[in-house]
């Protein structure tokens, strides 16, 4: 398995583009890490705040959404209460909403209180041409990812069982991206998932969270790509944990009739205060 990192994490301006009919827009929000508190802070950010003025900046960018992906750890403190309110906050887009579990989230619980109008969490998603394909890679009492044989074998029914166009989605990485310390923390068993990718032709893109930062890959002919959280972020390249000064973000996709995948990571003009650059971990 092979991939290589181009580090742009973005197209062009999908905001200004023009598409053919039957392309699907869709918004990746990951890494949100709210809590039960409204006042709760990660690493000096208060984290609703953050979300607020990340959907804020969206909702500036005048841009039509079809379907909204949320990558996971949508709840730091995996309360009933944060799963709550998360699930109003996103069911206020008015399109259809599926989220899966981050480690930080306890995938039982945010099952049960995360649903509501309009926001889900199957497994197996059809909207257009495409399909999508929303894998729990939750390892129960660990940070890092792993990928049980009932995701492996869902998965490899989900793209034997209809040949549209496909986007997998996930929250942990599942290849290295060059920052040491928090590729301790990826998919233990990537092997047996990419052998399932590279068996389907009709997969057209990975998709996860977790990470905190932009990446851009491809595997064969498979684009992977992560995208920012919508609160803190962890500089890319170093070996130990570092925070980032970049601003909390969103990534946006255009997924055309023909299986093309345009993206665009968009970040908030600034970074929100409070923010704890020293420090060594969270």
């Amino acid at each position: 398995m092979t991939s290589s990192f181009t580090g742009t994490g973005s197209d062009s301006n999908l905001r200004s583009a023009e598409f053919p009919a039957g392309t699907l827009r869709v918004l990746q929000l990951t890494d949100t890490h709210l809590y039960a508190n409204p006042v709760g802070t990660l690493l000096g950010i208060n984290t609703l705040d953050s979300f607020q003025r990340v959907i804020d900046h969206f909702r500036n960018c005048h841009w039509p959404l079809d379907l909204l992906l949320a990558t996971g750890d949508l709840v730091h403190d995996a309360s009933p209460e944060g799963y709550r309110r998360v699930g109003e906050m996103l069911a206020r887009f008015d399109v259809p909403v599926f989220c899966l579990p981050g480690n930080h989230d306890v995938p039982n619980i945010m099952r049960k209180h995360l649903r509501n109008d309009g926001v889900h969490t199957d497994s197996i998603i059809d909207h257009g041409e495409w399909r999508f394909i929303m894998l729990d890679s939750v390892k129960p009492g660990a940070e890092g990812g792993h990928l049980s044989d009932h995701e492996l074998d869902l998965l490899d029914k989900a793209l034997a069982g209809a040949d549209r166009h496909t986007l997998v989605c996930m929250h942990h990485q599942p290849v290295n991206v060059g920052s040491a310390w928090i590729d301790t923390m990826a998919i233990d068993n990537p092997d047996p998932l990419f052998e399932i990718i590279d068996r389907y032709s009709h997969v057209r893109g990975i998709l996860w969270g977790h990470i905190h930062q932009t990446f851009e890959g491809r595997h064969r002919n498979v684009r992977l790509m992560a995208s920012p959280s919508t609160c803190v972020q962890f500089a890319p390249a170093f070996d130990n944990f570092k925070v980032d000064e970049e601003p909390p973000g969103f990534r946006l996709l255009a997924l055309l009739p023909d299986g093309t995948i345009r993206s665009e990571v968009v970040r908030i003009d600034d970074v929100p205060q409070g923010l704890e650059l020293a420090s060594s971990g969270y």
